[in-house]
């Protein structure tokens, strides 16, 4: 969440804390982001089957003869779509019409979101079948599907026990560099850093910014009684705050500070502070809580930091994404725009958390962040509160996406 263009969150809170996927581990030269890398080396990719921890059968690139693919994609039918059938696309059709008010300025939707307004809900089916071709991803070695969610946390305007730990908005001497302004190439990616005289140089990591070496004095949104988990709330990118004077107020993703995403659960897995199968949220919180004297040290091991700007807390809607649209409670998900078309149809084909039970539904790709990166990653937003964020920390599945594109166009090329 993401969200609101978010560049440094998104994703499952174990993918997050562990740096870790359970069953498809992307490459570690393609992984970055508050998930963390992976931790097994890139020639070890391999293509998983789509169900949960499915065993791998594996070609390594460029040894053995094979060559490596590129990423793109290809035509289908929708008969080759699995279990389409059994979706009810009309639970994305507000989502779908949501996108709309953002694609309909490109060619390649116009005529389709002119019509889309026009359509009885219960037609969404035949509307999606009669104006959109599926296209397959090739080439694609590796697949990751986590999931993110809104939390609820506590807090007040004013700094007092408990409510200790500040949610700043950005600072005003905070730059950020599109470099596609610079070099057309180079379109999407963003530099973050502070001016010193007439140079640019990299922003206060976390650690300065706790030190008060940055100017966010003034700059408090609001204040959090757990600075646990106002660290895993700038993981999710967005979250409301229930106040002290019974006010709840949302938070969404206003900029970060450059620095990439260190995960802290592999940095206690790594210090033998924590097993693998205990590095998961639950478990942090545990250690957090059993070593007070220590929490900066484990905060500080991830030099990314994130700033808010807060929103009303509209609870029939959710958080905005990237596309600047509240999300749809499990019909949105983060995408990687290079390869995904921001605010298109996805078909996603997955399974739900730690099982092997399908989950296969009409998507709209309306959010990024940091970590979602490759042309078979998606993060699944599950929408707001405790049982949301369960199954959000619970995901990390292997999967695949299926775009839907308007008939007689083809989709952007992968890079």
């Amino acid at each position: 969440m993401k969200l609101a263009s978010y560049q440094i969150r998104t994703s499952a809170i174990l993918a997050v804390t562990l740096g870790l996927a359970a069953c498809a581990t992307p490459p570690a030269s393609t992984v970055k982001g508050p998930q963390a890398s992976s931790v097994v080396p890139a020639a070890q990719a391999c293509v998983p089957q789509i169900q949960t921890c499915a065993p791998c059968a594996c070609d390594i690139p460029g040894e053995s003869g094979v060559p490596a693919a590129k990423p793109a994609w290809t035509r289908a039918e929708w008969l080759q779509l699995p279990n389409w059938s059994r979706d009810r696309p009309e639970e994305a059709w507000h989502a779908f019409l949501a996108s709309c008010r953002v694609l309909k300025r490109q060619p390649a939707w116009s005529l389709v979101c002119s019509e889309a307004e026009t359509q009885p809900i219960m037609e969404a089916r035949a509307f999606f079948e009669r104006q959109f071709t599926p296209w397959r991803m090739t080439g694609a070695t590796t697949s990751l599907i986590t999931g993110y969610y809104e939390p609820l946390l506590l807090g007040s305007r004013t700094r007092k026990a408990p409510y200790l730990t500040p949610l700043y908005a950005a600072p005003a001497d905070l730059l950020t560099i599109d470099l596609g302004d610079l070099r057309p190439d180079l379109k999407g990616q963003r530099l973050r850093g502070r001016l010193d005289g007439n140079r640019v140089i990299p922003y206060y990591d976390r650690a300065a910014i706790d030190a008060g070496q940055a100017p966010v004095a003034g700059r408090e949104l609001v204040y959090v009684s757990d600075a646990v988990e106002a660290f895993f709330l700038e993981v999710q990118g967005s979250g409301r705050i229930k106040l002290d004077s019974g006010e709840t107020v949302r938070l969404n993703y206003a900029n970060q500070n450059g620095h990439p995403y260190r995960s802290i659960g592999r940095y206690l897995i790594n210090k033998g502070e924590l097993k693998l199968e205990e590095a998961s949220m639950q478990g942090i919180r545990a250690w957090a809580k059993a070593n007070p004297a220590r929490l900066n040290e484990l905060l500080h091991a991830n030099p990314s930091y994130v700033f808010f700007r807060e929103t009303q807390a509209d609870a029939n809607t959710g958080p905005l994404g990237a596309l600047g649209l509240p999300l749809t409670t499990e019909r949105s998900i983060a995408v990687d725009p290079a390869f995904v078309p921001l605010g298109s149809p996805v078909w996603l084909v997955t399974t739900y958390p730690n099982t092997s039970r399908p989950l296969e539904r009409l998507m709209l790709a309306q959010d990024t962040g940091g970590a979602i990166r490759g042309p078979q990653r998606a993060d699944f937003f599950w929408g707001f509160g405790d049982e949301a964020g369960r199954e959000a920390g619970r995901m990390r599945q292997s999967g695949e996406l299926w775009l839907l594109w308007p008939n007689g166009f083809e989709p952007p090329k992968s890079p």
